[in-house]
């Protein structure tokens, strides 16, 4: 008898759907995951849902194990925590992070899992792959010791990117939001808190994930001369105006991206991706970064609870989807 699963589908945008899907046995060298948690990003996810993504970006924005094709029907995700059930006895048993989508049962190669240390809870490793993209800008924008540093955006990757900055010795950090909400967050990670009309100026960095137009703009105005901008936002479909013809020559502003596809060209030679998210998952050990799990609903309210992040209707950073005993025939904190 055939084995099934459930995983959530785009049906078009806007409206999402469970549909069953049939699992392959697993081959020799792949690894057949329960479920336990997986994230939604409010950011590219959302992106996703609301059918936003560029027609010439179709093959950029491939998750690893997506089905189908954009804008729909399609399976997408990329924040998944599981167990091991089948596979090499190595992993056989082992909570472990994925890149995939929304799905209660999967099976992947071996390779595709990364074991999470004993000292990060299941729940709060469905954020790796958000920190991972953190680390991957932090090695493209470089801080160095003493540095005052802005983070414009508190979403959940410019949250990523404050708590590992708030780590830097001397490094000055900053949250700047619309969102006085955001403060709290900001205290929980070790960093200051500002509105953009009061943000610190002179900044030798500052790293923008708010994807606003206005957001970029503030980022630039904050810079020291000479200072960078390192750019995180994905605009999706959406073109941006920037005021390059005030002092952005005379006071020789650098604005550069960063994007998560590739590992950054600092440590391209002597780290791989397996590394990075390995890193990201060590770094979950810090409690601190439960603060960017700001909900969590069960797997089969997806198709209702989308359309609310998507709106903006749920503000969230990461809301966690949880995997209930009727999703897996088990119990989704076992193993955790």
């Amino acid at each position: 008898m055939a084995r099934m699963a459930r995983a959530f589908w785009l049906e078009a945008p806007g409206r999402g759907a469970i549909r069953e899907v049939e699992l392959p046995v697993p081959g020799a060298d792949e690894v057949l995951v329960r479920a336990l948690f997986s994230g939604v990003s409010r950011g590219t996810e959302t992106l996703v849902f609301g059918g936003r993504v560029p027609e010439n970006q179709y093959t950029a924005m491939r998750a690893p194990f997506q089905e189908g094709d954009f804008p729909g029907p399609v399976k997408y995700g990329y924040l998944g925590v599981g167990v091991v059930e089948e596979g090499p006895e190595r992993l056989v048993g082992r909570t472990v992070f994925c890149l995939h989508p929304h799905q209660t049962r999967y099976v992947v190669p071996a390779a595709a899992v990364t074991p999470v240390p004993p000292s990060v809870p299941a729940g709060r490793a469905v954020l790796a792959g958000t920190v991972e993209t953190a680390v991957n800008a932090l090695w493209d924008a470089a801080p160095l010791i003493g540095d005052r540093v802005s983070v414009v955006g508190g979403g959940m990757v410019g949250c990523s990117v404050a708590a590992l900055l708030a780590r830097f010795p001397g490094v000055r950090v900053e949250l700047v939001d619309a969102d006085p909400a955001r403060a709290e967050v900001a205290e929980a990670l070790g960093a200051g808190f500002a509105s953009p009309e009061d943000a610190a100026g002179d900044r030798d960095l500052v790293v923008h994930a708010s994807a606003t137009e206005a957001g970029l703009a503030r980022s630039l105005e904050l810079l020291r001369p000479e200072g960078t901008v390192v750019e995180l936002s994905w605009y999706g479909d959406r073109r941006v105006a920037l005021p390059l013809g005030e002092a952005f020559h005379s006071r020789r502003l650098t604005l550069r991206g960063s994007q998560v596809g590739t590992v950054s060209p600092a440590r391209a030679t002597t780290r791989t991706y397996a590394d990075r998210l390995a890193l990201a998952l060590e770094l979950l050990a810090d409690p601190a970064l439960d603060a960017l799990v700001t909900g969590e609903s069960a797997f089969a309210e997806l198709p209702e609870l989308m359309p609310r992040l998507a709106s903006g209707a749920l503000p969230a950073l990461c809301h966690r989807i949880r995997y209930d005993e009727e999703d897996t025939g088990t119990d989704p904190r076992s193993g955790a």
